[in-house]
């Protein structure tokens, strides 16, 4: 089954920062790789399914015009708020996915996040995604590879349903043994999702 919010919140109740994601370099390189993968400098509206404390949408908060996290656990949408306070572009709010269907949005986060819900409620959250991009967005996602007894999913199965599930040219992957990350751009012709190509380089 997928993992309740209360899973988070014993998680939250036990660590301010339960997955250390302020301190670890492994995270802070991962923000890294994660934003360096977006094909476009900006975004209209974004959205960050699973913002934990708020970290990666600090980052994000620089690259979009609006900005939104969801979290499932009230804990970690109060962190989250308070690592982002002065942003105005930006919200957080509490929500769990699939139960909360998407907006429209321009770019979609999905960051260590996807591997909590079961196999069912994947497809159930999967097929939301189509429809909620906009014609151009990008959909990044990056997860844990190594298995964790307590998650419904690995990171592996997640993104091989994920490539599976989404119509549109896949722009960037990379692979190392510790985690997968993977960017599409929502559109039939992949010269639109190429960075060469909108700055006119080709």
């Amino acid at each position: 089954m997928s993992l309740p919010p209360s899973f988070f919140d014993a998680m939250y109740a036990a660590a301010e920062d339960p997955w250390s994601m302020r301190t670890r370099w492994y995270e802070r390189r991962k923000y890294s790789l994660t934003t360096a993968v977006l094909p476009q400098e900006r975004y209209g509206d974004g959205l960050e399914v699973g913002c934990s404390v708020g970290e990666l949408t600090a980052r994000l908060a620089g690259r979009c015009d609006r900005l939104t996290g969801w979290d499932a656990s009230a804990a970690a949408v109060a962190r989250a708020t308070a690592r982002v306070a002065g942003a105005g572009q930006v919200r957080i709010e509490q929500a769990a996915v699939p139960h909360r269907p998407l907006p429209q949005v321009d770019l979609l986060v999905l960051s260590e996040v996807l591997y909590y819900l079961d196999a069912a409620d994947l497809q159930r959250f999967l097929a939301q995604v189509p429809a909620a991009v906009r014609p151009g967005g990008t959909v990044v996602a990056v997860h844990w590879r190594h298995p964790v007894p307590e998650y419904p999913q690995t990171g592996d199965a997640v993104h091989e349903a994920l490539r599976a599930a989404l119509p549109w040219p896949r722009v960037a992957t990379h692979e190392e043994p510790d985690l997968l990350l993977d960017c599409w751009v929502a559109a039939d012709d992949p010269r639109a999702a190429s960075v060469a190509a909108a700055e006119h380089l080709w």
